[in-house]
Parts: C-alpha cells; sequence; structure tokens
C-alpha cells in the first residue's frame, strides 16, 4: 500500500515502478490555501539500502537539478524522509510522441510536417540548454542524453515539448559510472557510435533527434525491422532504408537537415542548437507558424489530451503513466513489455513458515532456486495461498530444467572423492579425452557447482555463489550497471526468467555483446572449480542440462592448460612429491603432440628435455637453483605436461 505521505509531499496515487525506482502523483501542501502537484520519485524500499543504487539516485538528482530550461522536465526537490531519499519533478499534463506515433498510425494519418518540425525544434533546443551547460568554476560538464526516443519527448496539452529522463545521461564528472562504452538507450534510435560502443559526444543526440524526426514525417521507425542484431548494424552502417525509398514525400529541405543529422560520422553532423536553427529557419521559408497551437490541436483531435475548457484530471495520470516509467528506467522500445506493468505491485512471495516466512518478490523467488535455497518441493505462498513450488506455473522453466535448479537428491554421495586440485584437472582431462556426457558435480558445506559436458566439450555450468550469477559477472566485468541488472530483473517474469533476454529487451546489451559475456561466464564458472582446495565432487555418465547451450570455443588443449594454472601454488609441490625420486620421460606416442598445445616455447623446451636421465626432484631443483622465481612455472608445465599424457615415470 502506498504511503500516506512521503516527506512534505501527500501522496495520491502510484504511477508507475520499475528496475530501481516508483513513482507517484504527490501534493506540496502549504499555508493558505496554497498546494502543487507534483511527480515524486523514490527508490523501491527493496533498494533503499543498497549504497550502489542510492549514489545512483544522488547522481542523477544532482544531474536533473542543473537543467533549467522550458523545454526539460522541471525538477523541484530532492530530499530525504525517513531514511529515504526522493525527487519531486513537473507532472506534465499531455502526451508523447510515443502515444502520437500510436494514434496518426490507428488513423492511417500522418503527422504535419509544421508539426513535427515545431517539436524537432524544441527537443534541439532542450538537448543545446543542457549540452552546453557549465558547472560552477565554469567548466562545460559535457552532457550526452543518450536516450532520446518517443517515449522520452513529452507533448503537453497546450502544445509545448518536454524533454524527460536524463537519467543514464553522460556526463564530464561522472567519469566512473560512463567510462565504460556499453550501450545504453532505447533500440533503434541510438547513434552509430553508441551501438558500437565508442566514446559519445552531443553529435549523438543529434542522430536521435534525426531518428524521431525522420520517424515523425514517415510514420515508420528508420532502422526497424528484423531481429535486434540486424537493427543495429543497420544503425552502424547508417542505413536509412526507409528515408531512402519515401525521400520523394518530403520537402527537399526537409531530406537534406536529415541526411546532415544522420550522417554517419559525428562531426559532420550540425549541433543540437544548430538543428534546431535549421528547423526554424525552413518554418520560416515555408511560413510555418502557431506551433504550439497546430500541436496541442492535434493532440486533442486525435484524442490524447481535452480541451482546456473540458479539461479531466484523469487525462494527468494516462499521460504521465507511459511518461513516467521511462525516466524511471522501464523499456518502452517494445510495447509489449509494458502491458499491464503499471501501478500495481509485483507478485510478492513467502517462502518458510506460511506469512511469516521470508519475503521475495520474483527474481528473488528464482534466485532462491538457482542457489539451491528453495526446490520442487518447497512449499510457497502466494496472495496468502500454499503451493508446492511445482505447481507454480511461472516456476515451470527452472523446476523442470536439471540445470537450473538443485535437487535434495541429485548427489551420489558413494561415488564422491574428496577434491585435490590436480586430481579434479586429472578428472576433466579424462572427460575430454573419452568424450564423455555428463555432469560433474562439486560440493563443500557453503556451495555447490555442476558442470555438463557433451561428448566432451563443457556446454553449461551452474553454481550456487552469488559472485557467479550472470547479474554480478556482467557488473563486475563492467558489462552493465548494477541499475540496469535491477531493471532486467524487474522484467524478468515477461522473458521467461532469461536475464539475458531482458537486458537486450531494454537496449542494455546488444546480442553479440550478451553472447561474448555468457561464454566469458562460463569459462570463468568451470575454471573457478580448479581452485577448490577442500570438499568432494563426483562425475554422472549420461546426466543433461536440459538448457538452451552454445559452443562456448573452448578447445580441449586451451581447456587443460587454463585449468593448470588455476591450481593454487600450495598444491603444486605436494602434487608432484610422490615423483620426487622417479625419472620422468616424453611419451614415445602420445596421443596428443607437445606441438598442438599452445603454451610458452620456454615450458615446451623443459618438457621436450625431460630425457629420463635425471629424478624429478633434480630436476626442480636445478630449476629453482637457476631462476627461484620461475619453479613455480616448471611445477605447473610438469603437472601440465604429466595430465596431459605427454611425460611419464620411467622406473
Amino acid at each position: 500500500m502506498s504511503p500516506r505521505a512521503i516527506g512534505p509531499y501527500v501522496i495520491e496515487e502510484r504511477l508507475a515502478a520499475g528496475g530501481m525506482a516508483e513513482v507517484f502523483v504527490a501534493t506540496r501542501l502549504g499555508p493558505h490555501g496554497f498546494s502543487k502537484r507534483v511527480a515524486l520519485k523514490r527508490i523501491l524500499p527493496q533498494f533503499a539500502r543498497d549504497p550502489e543504487f542510492v549514489a545512483m539516485f544522488i547522481e542523477e538528482a544532482r544531474l536533473v537539478g542543473k537543467l533549467a530550461h522550458p523545454n526539460i522536465v522541471q525538477v523541484f526537490d530532492f530530499g530525504e524522509a525517513n531514511g529515504e531519499l526522493y525527487l519531486t519533478m513537473e507532472l506534465v499534463d499531455g502526451s508523447n510522441i510515443n502515444l502520437l506515433l500510436r494514434a496518426v498510425a490507428a488513423r492511417q494519418e500522418s503527422v504535419p510536417v509544421d508539426v513535427a518540425l515545431h517539436i524537432a525544434v524544441q527537443m534541439a533546443q532542450a538537448l543545446h540548454h543542457a549540452h552546453r551547460l557549465r558547472d560552477d568554476d565554469g567548466a562545460l560538464l559535457s552532457i550526452v542524453h543518450r536516450d532520446v526516443s518517443p517515449a522520452n519527448v513529452l507533448l503537453t496539452s497546450t502544445g509545448h515539448v518536454k524533454l524527460a529522463d536524463f537519467g543514464i545521461a553522460t556526463v564530464r564528472e561522472r567519469t566512473r559510472l560512463t567510462e565504460d562504452g556499453h550501450v545504453r538507450g532505447k533500440l533503434g534510435y541510438m547513434s552509430p557510435e553508441q551501438v558500437t560502443g565508442k566514446p559519445l559526444d552531443s553529435k549523438s543526440d543529434v542522430f536521435a533527434i534525426s531518428t524521431v524526426l525522420t520517424e515523425l514525417l514517415l510514420g515508420e521507425p528508420l532502422f526497424a525491422g528484423g531481429s535486434e542484431l540486424d537493427v543495429l548494424v543497420r544503425i552502424r552502417d547508417v542505413s536509412p532504408a526507409v528515408l531512402e525509398a519515401r525521400r520523394a514525400e518530403l520537402p527537399p529541405d526537409v531530406t537534406s537537415l536529415l541526411l546532415q543529422g544522420l550522417s554517419r560520422r559525428s562531426s559532420e553532423r550540425p549541433s543540437a542548437g544548430a538543428f534546431a536553427d535549421a528547423c526554424a529557419e525552413i518554418m520560416r521559408r515555408r511560413s510555418m507558424g502557431h506551433g504550439p497551437d497546430r500541436l496541442a490541436a492535434l493532440l486533442v483531435r486525435l484524442g490524447l489530451v481535452t480541451a482546456p475548457a473540458g479539461r479531466r484530471d484523469s487525462l494527468i495520470p494516462r499521460a504521465s503513466e507511459e511518461a513516467l516509467q521511462h525516466s524511471i528506467g522501464a523499456d518502452t522500445a517494445t510495447e509489449a513489455l509494458l502491458d499491464g506493468f503499471g501501478p500495481s505491485s509485483p507478485a510478492i512471495y513467502a517462502f518458510g513458515d506460511g506469512a511469516a516466512g521470508e519475503l521475495l518478490d520474483y527474481p528473488r523467488l528464482v534466485e532462491a532456486i538457482t542457489s539451491g535455497s528453495v526446490h520442487g518441493g518447497s512449499v510457497i505462498t502466494k496472495e496468502g495461498v500454499s503451493h508446492l513450488a511445482t505447481d507454480l506455473p511461472e516456476l515451470t522453466r527452472f523446476l523442470s530444467s536439471p540445470g537450473l535448479h538443485w535437487r535434495p537428491d541429485e548427489l551420489d554421495e558413494g561415488l564422491a572423492q574428496p577434491v585435490d586440485p590436480i586430481e579434479l584437472v586429472r578428472e576433466v582431462w579424462r572427460i575430454v579425452e573419452s568424450r564423455q556426457t555428463g555432469v560433474l558435480h562439486l560440493w563443500d558445506e557453503a556451495r555447490r557447482k555442476k558442470i555438463y559436458f557433451h561428448e566432451g566439450r563443457p556446454e553449461f555450468a551452474a553454481s550456487t555463489d552469488r559472485s557467479e550469477r550472470l547479474g554480478e559477472f556482467l557488473v563486475a566485468h563492467d558489462h552493465c550497471l548494477r541499475m540496469e541488472i535491477e531493471m532486467g530483473l524487474a522484467l524478468l517474469a515477461r522473458y521467461g526468467g532469461r536475464l539475458g533476454d531482458a537486458l537486450i529487451g531494454l537496449g542494455v546489451l546488444r546480442p553479440i555483446d550478451l553472447f561474448g559475456a555468457i561464454r566469458q561466464q562460463v569459462r570463468s564458472r568451470i575454471l573457478e572449480c580448479f581452485r577448490w582446495t577442500e570438499g568432494s565432487w563426483c562425475f554422472l555418465s549420461g546426466e543433461r542440462s536440459h538448457e538452451e547451450s552454445f559452443a562456448i570455443g573452448y578447445e580441449p588443449e586451451t581447456l587443460l592448460w587454463d585449468a593448470v594454472a588455476q591450481i593454487p601454488s600450495s598444491h603444486l609441490a605436494p602434487g608432484l612429491s610422490s615423483l620426487h625420486l622417479r625419472r620422468v620421460a616424453l611419451v614415445a606416442a602420445p596421443l596428443r603432440q607437445l606441438s598442438v598445445f599452445a603454451i610458452p616455447e620456454r615450458w615446451a623446451r623443459l618438457i621436450a628435455e625431460l630425457d629420463g636421465s635425471r629424478p624429478l626432484g633434480a630436476v626442480l631443483a636445478g630449476a629453482e637453483l637457476a631462476d627461484p622465481n620461475s619453479l613455480e612455472q616448471v611445477q605447473r608445465a610438469i603437472v601440465f605436461a604429466l595430465v596431459a599424457g605427454l611425460i611419464e615415470p620411467t622406473d
């Protein structure tokens, strides 16, 4: 239930909830009958104590608080109440470009050229202000909006334009958060440099303005069609097929301006201020006046707003809800994602002793399954009714896939072997060499891991270690911000529980980047097991994960060397101690020749020189005497050669 008040603001209703925040219609009451309705945004309660979320929220407030322009949604206040931060902003009475485009399409109409140019002028003026903003010392802040898309351009009932959602903007002073080169923004409205992860400047926003203006004029997206990857490739190559095919429908001067704004090289695009001036000049030359009145009349005729004399308060939440969902990071590139994702709270589950059990939202419940806390026989309470976890349809995917959950009975304790890093490397190499299909289980008192192999190739790895989950991996390796992971988790149910798909839908990751990140994550999960020094393991032949998987590009020879490199140094000498008095030499006819392994040349020479003339202890002592710092690497090279079957004891 919404709180009755947050600080000095009385809450009327909740408009929207997104990945990290929720937005309310609120009223600030003052003396002598003063009142003002605002949009109040606060961090969702479950994230209010997360230092990173709080820092991001403060950064957003600091940035938008510096922007003061009639075409930018105004921020009124930033405060704290009961330990929670909130931000209040202008509650816009009107609509947005996204709804305008849908309305004209439904009537098989088009947006008049003068109205489209009027909107573009005010969009560009808003960005020109942001691009030129300076700090208190007079230094340019270098703000880039990065998310200029139809739903973020609000249209007031009086025919004016308000640019919203500077929440993911790049600004010079926020280097830690933005100098990562990753793609963020709505799919289809990004610049070529944005989709390729290159540094952005203000001209990236000009490309986005040009994209939106083209869609207003032609009634269809400029780069849409096909898969997400197809769209991103068209943007990268600046292939505006829609504009080229229909350029005869537009005035030549308008087409010329659009092509300048859509230049592949950012240096060849006009500034936002110059773009605004060019649009205004076209309107002047063509005697296109009364822009606000024309836009307001169009919005009234399309039923997006009502005429001022007959204005209904119920229209305010309608216009604001969709707009404010975007100011808190919800996905709008695909409208289907927002169907039903409005003011209502997400389902809350209880795991444990009925209502007194641990409260979990859907993403946290999925996390509990994949971490082993919840299994098919667990009792879950949903909306006051208790169910077996297997009876909840939204959990079917996770509980029916062996690779995603942890059954109490899935381990064969009779086959358990104590963990020894070198023996574990040897077992994995046996699986690879014999082209086995099955699952390697590892467990100790605190964690569990399983690695699935298909015909000797690792294809899927699962872990109860929180640090190894996909979201944590993406944040730790600078693929995403923490806030963006939480946005993806908020939409998890709409993507069948697949976080990667949600992040692509949000425009946070490109498909090709997600593919590469998952390959890295699977490799990382596999290699981490060779650092275990205690616990148990067993291999169950024939088991499959039944999870969608793809080749991770791990050649056996590379896997073996990487595995040996993970063995803790403290286990190398003990692992070789039983061979110290024995002579070792090259195997006459190994299954794989030394030349197929990509190892350092020095180690290849060392292995090749093992001719059985000296005990292994003497070889190691000689290496330590020659260079004490190299002993560990010599030990690893010998372990590698022993496991690979390249050398063997001769006595």
